[in-house]
């Protein structure tokens, strides 16, 4: 099973009143990786996988630690636990080797922006989709 790794920069920003990475920030941070994983490297040579739009039809979070801001990135690492006919869904962890922030789960539904409807996923997306998915257990912490 792979992991799509994403390194996501943390802006100052990004930081509340309390000093650290705010909650909804967090839903940046796994939009920027799911983006990254679904749109830039699935394309791949000229295929249009996942080009035409999806919707996000569900978001689960658990806020593990709190991040607080500094230089470097922190990892978003994204996998696949569910494919079904018309949605999937991508888990992740947002993570220093050592330390997990937040596992977290969005349920993912290709949308065919000209008939504005959902679509189904293509046999083209599944085999893309299938090389990342997982059993649904996650690292350890």
């Amino acid at each position: 099973m792979a992991r799509h790794i994403y390194s996501c920069p943390l802006r100052w920003s990004d930081m509340d009143a309390f000093g650290h990475v705010n909650n909804v920030v967090f839903l940046r941070y796994l939009e920027e990786a799911r983006i990254d994983f679904m749109f830039r490297l699935a394309p791949g040579n000229g295929s249009p996988s996942f080009s035409g739009g999806s919707v996000v039809a569900r978001h689960e979070i658990d806020y593990v630690r709190p991040l607080v801001h500094r230089h470097e990135p922190v990892t978003v690492e994204s996998w696949v636990t569910k494919i079904g006919a018309a949605s999937l869904t991508i888990a992740y962890e947002i993570k220093d080797p050592d330390t997990v922030y937040v596992r977290a789960s969005t349920v993912v539904v290709p949308f065919d922006l000209e008939a504005q409807r959902p679509r189904r996923i293509t046999a083209e997306e599944r085999s893309f989709l299938e090389e990342y998915v997982d059993d649904g257990m996650t690292a350890a912490a």
